[in-house]
């Protein structure tokens, strides 16, 4: 079989299944596992989000999505020579994929039959459907079916341990920063699952664009920043750069330095095989006391705590009795989340 992949979580799936030598073509982010990086790269982005900031990458997916242009393409030569018998695509997202539409053009300009199989997993269930559905397609249903039972016990695991706990933190999970959107589909099950309360995010439904006013009178506990698409180092970055009101500095979050920022590319944006990991990561971040190994430094490149007010204040030329850090003259002129220095 030669099969095609139009999703980063698509190709893990293919890869996790032991398909990776029928794999024909990828899209120009897949990068997990480290092999898919080698595969023909079938697709493009009419946006490069590298060299603009979150609220420029917003601007201009806004203004595709409303002049009715696609944000990625199809090589469609690149697909006829390659001619695969099965296109793994979605409907679910514009944001994340080529159109569906697209993908159906292209395909019907191949000679003979092909299968497009589209995923469309909203829950923690429905990525272990899709994963059933690669293998039904694929004629690996016994490797799909012991890959899925391994990971619905660890999920059910962390489900498990995570019902003991006495309190609940209350959760926001930032899917972009600016502006500021909450995460959505399997997030607020995660979060659930994880021993948490998502305040903002929307069980099963896309995720939603906010103000960080609604943020901050959310009251979090605990703030989990994973934009779509990005790794640690990126989300840092576009942390420091959003303009986030001064309220921010009230909010229970950042008081207890429980503002983290973890791979969303790897743990929480893809639906494949590495959610669950993202999910025991989660887990640690909320009860590290039932959950341990993922605390910051065990872990760097999956979570990343953002400021610790105890270090930050412990350096602060006032010391830690500082009566004004709400009103402290850096956080007000920067207006950004990172910790004043005094």
């Amino acid at each position: 079989m030669r099969i095609c992949s139009l999703l980063p979580s698509a190709t893990e799936i293919v890869y996790a299944l032991g398909l990776g030598d029928q794999l024909v073509a990828v899209t120009h982010e897949c990068d997990e596992p480290p092999a898919a990086r080698a595969k023909p790269r079938i697709t493009r982005s009419a946006i490069d989000p590298a060299a603009l900031t979150s609220a420029q990458i917003d601007a201009l997916v806004t203004q595709h999505l409303h002049d009715h242009r696609g944000i990625y393409q199809i090589d469609r030569a690149l697909l006829e020579r390659l001619d695969p018998d099965l296109i793994l695509t979605q409907e679910l997202c514009e944001v994340c994929a080529v159109s569906y539409t697209e993908v159906q053009r292209a395909v019907r300009a191949l000679y003979g039959e092909r299968r497009i199989l589209s995923l469309e997993p909203t829950s923690l269930e429905g990525i272990l459907d899709t994963i059933l559905a690669v293998g039904r397609a694929t004629g690996t249903e016994a490797r799909a079916a012991e890959l899925v039972a391994g990971l619905r016990e660890r999920i059910e695991r962390v489900r498990a341990r995570a019902a003991t706990v006495t309190r609940r933190p209350r959760v926001v999970c930032l899917e972009w920063l600016d502006p500021p959107f909450a995460g959505g589909h399997w997030v607020p099950e995660m979060v659930a699952v994880a021993g948490g309360e998502d305040v903002l995010g929307r069980a099963r439904e896309p995720s939603r664009r906010l103000s960080w006013d609604e943020v901050i009178a959310a009251a979090p506990e605990v703030v989990v920043l994973m934009p779509c698409g990005f790794g640690v180092e990126r989300t840092v970055r576009e942390y420091d750069l959003a303009a986030i009101p001064a309220g921010w500095w009230q909010t229970p979050a950042v008081r207890a330095g429980q503002v983290w920022a973890v791979d969303a590319n790897a743990f929480f944006s893809r639906p494949g095989p590495r959610v669950v990991d993202g999910l025991e990561l989660l887990a640690a971040l909320l009860h590290p006391e039932l959950f341990p190994g993922a605390r910051e430094g065990e872990r760097p490149r999956a979570a990343r705590r953002v400021w610790n007010p105890a270090t930050w204040w412990a350096r602060c030329r006032r010391g830690p009795r500082c009566t004004s850090r709400a009103a402290c003259s850096t956080a007000r002129r920067r207006s950004r989340a990172r910790a004043p220095s005094g």
